[in-house]
């Protein structure tokens, strides 16, 4: 099997997407105080490679990321993960799927004080009453670094340890797609660095699909993949992106922005 420049083996990326949105519309509030948050976006998001989502503040890259997960909803459009369709299900169904289906990392790393970082690891899937595949939980704890600090609490770890440990928390259940959301924003950037690398890994080793919204062109640079949204419509995209090609990128629509 052959792989992909950044690692994905190119018969996964002929599979069937692992989420894909299909004129996707998200409007807020009603009359002259609307706004059009997302604009008929249509994306696919293909099983284990890593994709950057970039855009202005404004853009709607995180809604476009909210809406995917399931965390909002819908104004119009569809939005499916593999070959379910979100807007068909019940808040019960849709927790269900997020629980089952969908990895979350957030700027916040959201983890429990009182929790070990194994605890936190596993919390999702024991609030499910599921048990971890320990062969999996090992790989994934290797792959991000955390073999010696799992009898840790929070307080006993860095910033950059306790982003690890959310990754793993993420990556834990197996998910079909993580969701990551601005993941580094309260790193510094040899934190950073290591825990986009082990993202990275999470897709090249582990076969892993992530999702990850960023404002920074270091960042998305780890990814295989960049798309770019400005007034809710993706207006570009960047395969095998380098930090400046994508600082040029953001800056080409900065300027468009300053003379429209």
């Amino acid at each position: 099997m052959t792989t992909s420049p950044y690692g994905a083996p190119t018969a996964v990326r002929t599979a069937a997407p692992a989420a894909v949105a299909t004129d996707l519309t998200k409007v807020y509030g009603q009359g002259e105080t609307q706004v059009v948050a997302l604009d008929s976006v249509s994306v696919e998001f293909r099983r284990a490679e890593f994709t950057a989502i970039m855009g202005p503040s404004g853009s709607g890259k995180s809604t476009l990321m909210h809406c995917m997960a399931g965390l909002d909803s819908v104004s119009g459009g569809s939005a499916r993960i593999g070959d379910v369709e979100l807007t068909a299900l019940n808040d019960k169904k849709l927790t269900q799927l997020r629980r089952d289906k969908i990895g979350f990392i957030f700027q916040a790393f959201n983890l429990l004080p009182t929790l070990n970082a194994l605890e936190n690891i596993t919390l999702p899937m024991d609030i499910a009453g599921r048990k971890p595949d320990r062969q999996w939980l090992d790989q994934v704890v290797e792959t991000v670094g955390l073999s010696g600090r799992l009898k840790h609490r929070p307080n006993q770890l860095s910033g950059g340890q306790q982003q690890r440990v959310a990754v793993a928390r993420a990556l834990a259940g197996r998910p079909e797609i993580m969701f990551a959301d601005e993941p580094t924003g309260n790193l510094d950037s040899r934190s950073g660095a290591e825990v986009l690398g082990f993202l990275r890994n999470s897709v090249r080793e582990l076969g892993q699909t992530v999702v990850m919204v960023t404002h920074d062109p270091v960042a998305a640079s780890y990814a295989g993949r960049v798309i770019f949204l400005a007034d809710g419509r993706i207006v570009d995209e960047m395969y095998e992106p380098t930090a400046d090609a994508v600082l040029d990128r953001m800056k080409a629509f900065d300027a468009k922005g300053r003379t429209s």
